[in-house]
C-alpha cells in the first residue's frame, strides 16, 4: 500500500498497511466468519450457514468508500459492513442470511477488528524495538571509555563516557519497551457481549461461544465484555506516550550532538533542498514529530474514558482513529530512531577535544573536592572563583592557572593537582553505571 503523503512521516508502510481500509474490512469479516465457526460448533447456528457467511466474507467484494458514507449516517462502519455481507449470504443461500452477525452488536465487530489490527502492529514495532535496543547495546559497549562532556541545562560539565549517555538511552527503551509490550498484552483481547453486554441472544451458550471465538481468534478471551470499559487501551496509548517522549529524548540528544559546533556524532540524515553541504537529522525529525503529536493523541483518548453506562456515545467512535494513530506515530519513531542509531557515526576525537575547549573549566567541581579539605570550602571557592576569572578574561587554562596561585601551590603537597584536568581521572561510577544499565554481569 502507498502512503499518503500527509501521512509520511507519522506512520511506516508496514503500519500503514496494518491500519488500512483493506486491513481492518479483513479484520471485520475474519470476526464475522469466526463468530459464525463458533456459533456453528456449539450448536447455535446450522454449519452450512458458517459456511456461506465464510463464503461471502470476501474482502475484494467491499467497498469501503461505500461502507464509509453509510458509517456517517450510522455511527458505525460495521452496520454497513454487516448489512453488505448479510446481502451477500442471501444472494447465495437466503436460510444462511438470517445467522449473519447472530448475537453480535456492532461494538463487538468495531472493537475486536481493531485489536486484530492491534495484534498485526506489535509486531512491527516488537521488531523495530529489539533492532533499536541490539544498536544500543552495541554502541554503548564500543563506547565505554569514550570520554564526552556532560552537559546540564545544555552548558559543559564534567564528564562522561559516551558509553554511559547510551547506556541510559537503553535503559530507558527497554523500560518503554516493556511497558508498551505489557499494555498489548492487557490491550489484544476480544471484545465480544451482544447487545448489553450479558450475551442473553445466545441464551446459555454465550460463554461458551465467546471461547470458541476467542479460540478461532487466537485471542484471550476476557473476563467480560469491556464496551464501556476502556481502561486496557488507554493503558496503550499511555505506553505509547511515555515510550515515542523517550524516543524523542534520544532523537533531541543525538540532533544537538549532530550540530556543526558539536559535531560529536551523525546519524545518515537528509539532504536539504537548496544548501549541498547541509546533513540533517532527518531520522531525528521523524522520531521528535511522533513525540510532539503523540501526548495530545493520548489526552484525546483518555478524554473520551468517561462513557454512559452500557454503551457510550462519542467516546468510543473517537478511538480507533486515535490509538491507530498513537500506535503509528510511535511505531514511525521507533523505526526512524533505530535506522539513525544503527548508522550512527561518532567522533569520538572530537568528544575529548571539547573537553578540552573548555581550558580545563568543567573541572572546577573537582578542584573543589581536593581544595576543600585543605582550606576550607570558602578560600577553596575564592581560590577557584580566581582562576575561573582569569581563565575567562585571558584564555588561560584553568588547571594551569590554579596550581600557580600561590595560595593553591601551598598546598600542593597534600593535594595532587596533577590530574585535575585528566577526565578519566573524574568519571566516578561511570562504568559501574553503564553496566548496570546495560544488565551486564559484574564478575
Amino acid at each position: 500500500m502507498s502512503l499518503r503523503l500527509f501521512e509520511s512521516l507519522a506512520t511506516t508502510e508496514l503500519l500503514a498497511e496494518v491500519f488500512s481500509d483493506a486491513s481492518l474490512l479483513a479484520s471485520m469479516l475474519r470476526f464475522e466468519v469466526a463468530l459464525a465457526r463458533a456459533e456453528a460448533r456449539v450448536g447455535v447456528i446450522p454449519v452450512a450457514a458458517a459456511d456461506r457467511i465464510a463464503d461471502a466474507a470476501v474482502v475484494d467484494a467491499f467497498d469501503p468508500a461505500a461502507i464509509a458514507r453509510v458509517a456517517r449516517a450510522s455511527g458505525t462502519i460495521a452496520i454497513p459492513l454487516v448489512e453488505r455481507l448479510t446481502a451477500r449470504v442471501r444472494a447465495a443461500n437466503p436460510d444462511g442470511a438470517t445467522f449473519v452477525h447472530w448475537g453480535a452488536t456492532s461494538q463487538d465487530v468495531s472493537d475486536t477488528a481493531l485489536v486484530l489490527c492491534l495484534v498485526r502492529a506489535r509486531r512491527i514495532l516488537v521488531a523495530d524495538h529489539e533492532r533499536l535496543a541490539s544498536a544500543l547495546r552495541r554502541l554503548s559497549d564500543q563506547h565505554a571509555g569514550s570520554v564526552m562532556l556532560a552537559r546540564t541545562l545544555l552548558q559543559p560539565a564534567p564528564p562522561i563516557t559516551f558509553g554511559l549517555k547510551v547506556a541510559g538511552w537503553f535503559g530507558a527503551v527497554s523500560r518503554g519497551g516493556a511497558r508498551v509490550d505489557s499494555a498489548f498484552n492487557d490491550a489484544c483481547v476480544l471484545q465480544f457481549g451482544g447487545a448489553s453486554g450479558t450475551l442473553a441472544a445466545l441464551g446459555a451458550h454465550g460463554l461458551t461461544v465467546a471461547e470458541e471465538l476467542a479460540r478461532e481468534l487466537e485471542l484471550t478471551n476476557p473476563d467480560a465484555p469491556w464496551h464501556a470499559h476502556r481502561d486496557r487501551l488507554a493503558s496503550l496509548a499511555g505506553a505509547c506516550g511515555v515510550y515515542t517522549g523517550t524516543l524523542g529524548k534520544i532523537a533531541r540528544d543525538v540532533a544537538l550532538l549532530m550540530q556543526h559546533e558539536v559535531g560529536e556524532v551523525a546519524e545518515p540524515g537528509g539532504a536539504s533542498s537548496t544548501m549541498p553541504h547541509k546533513r540533517n537529522p532527518a531520522g531525528c525529525a521523524i522520531a521528535l514529530a511522533a513525540a510532539i503529536r503523540v501526548p495530545g493523541l493520548v489526552s484525546t483518548f483518555l478524554s473520551g474514558m468517561p462513557q454512559e453506562h452500557e454503551r457510550g456515545v462519542g467516546g468510543w467512535h473517537a478511538e480507533a482513529a486515535t490509538i491507530a494513530a498513537i500506535v503509528q506515530a510511535t511505531g514511525a519513531a521507533l523505526a526512524a530512531l533505530a535506522d539513525a542509531i544503527e548508522a550512527l557515526s561518532v567522533d569520538a576525537g572530537r568528544m575529548r577535544a571539547n573537553i578540552a575547549a573548555t581550558r580545563g573549566m568543567v573541572f572546577a567541581e573537582r578542584a573543589m573536592t581536593l581544595l576543600a579539605p585543605e582550606l576550607g570550602r570558602d578560600v577553596a571557592s575564592r581560590l577557584i572563583a580566581r582562576a575561573l576569572d582569569v581563565t575567562r578574561r585571558e584564555g588561560h587554562n584553568f588547571v594551569e592557572t590554579l596550581a600557580a596561585d600561590a595560595e593553591v601551590a601551598a598546598v600542593l603537597a597534600h593535594a595532587d593537582l596533577s590530574s585535575l584536568g585528566t577526565p578519566e581521572a573524574y568519571l566516578g561510577a561511570a562504568e559501574q553505571l553503564r553496566r548496570r544499565l546495560m544488565n551486564i554481569e559484574r564478575g
